[in-house]
């Protein structure tokens, strides 16, 4: 009898590990794609040539505030930069709780968003 407790026990921590950690990495991916979004938008933002008609991302000024975005928010990541296009990538990293009794450890994950200029 004592056997099966200990393993229903086990059993419902690590269901608990699941849906705890789980629910967490959801969060803090979801929270990174958000920052992406954001980092993006704002590079794709700084617009050059626009009165010779010809509309196009400034790449200087756009790595400028896409760097202090991830400065003022203590992100890491990267962008690209092409003519009407800004491409961010975070790389982030979410520890587990529960899970980690059971030898899971940090789960490392990384999300990529982009903002393209419309004509408006």
């Amino acid at each position: 009898m004592s056997g099966f407790v200990v393993c229903l026990a086990l059993t419902l921590t690590a269901m608990a590990g699941l849906a705890v950690d789980s629910g967490r990495l959801v969060a803090a991916r979801l929270e990174a794609t958000d920052h992406a979004e954001n980092a993006a938008r704002l590079g794709a933002q700084e617009v050059d040539q626009i009165r010779l008609g010809v509309r196009t991302v400034d790449p200087m000024r756009a790595r400028e505030v896409t760097s202090a975005y991830f400065s003022d928010h203590g992100l890491d990541g990267s962008m690209t930069v092409n003519d009407q296009t800004v491409t961010v990538t975070i790389y982030d990293e979410q520890e587990t709780t529960i899970l980690h009794l059971f030898g899971v450890g940090t789960r490392q994950f990384t999300v990529t968003r982009r903002a393209t200029i419309v004509a408006g």
